[in-house]
């Protein structure tokens, strides 16, 4: 059994469901300022976030069996220093607050949910 000192990670990667790659490219692209690097599996088009190992990956991704949608699992995307920058972005690019910033304590941070532009919803996190 791992004792929380030795525990890893949980998260190894995420997938957020997308209808319009495109569109959600220009979200997430204009929303995070980055750049995602599109790439092919099969029937599954995917758009990758910028990461470096052994940071935790994910991806747009396109194809059978992704739905966009409010319901289910909320993933939180750091949002940088400063989560007001990051929701401005957000809101320009068309995304709808669902959750406006809360402070979570001065230790952890900020979150804030957003409804991208594929429906689905996600949270912003902005760290000390």
């Amino acid at each position: 059994m791992q004792t929380m000192e030795t525990l890893k990670p949980i998260i190894n990667w995420f997938e957020i469901p997308v209808l319009d790659m495109a569109r959600a490219v220009r979200f997430y692209e204009a929303t995070l300022a980055c750049s995602l690097r599109l790439e092919d599996m099969g029937a599954t088009r995917l758009a990758v976030f910028p990461y470096a190992q052994p940071a935790t990956g994910g991806a747009l991704c396109a194809g059978p069996g992704f739905k966009p949608g409010l319901d289910g699992i909320v993933i939180y995307l750091d949002a940088g220093p400063d989560l007001a920058v990051t929701l401005a972005r957000a809101e320009a690019a068309g995304a709808e607050v669902l959750l406006p910033s809360m402070q979570i304590s001065p230790e952890i941070g900020s979150i804030a949910w957003i409804k991208d532009s594929e429906g689905n919803r996600v949270g912003l996190h902005a760290h000390p």
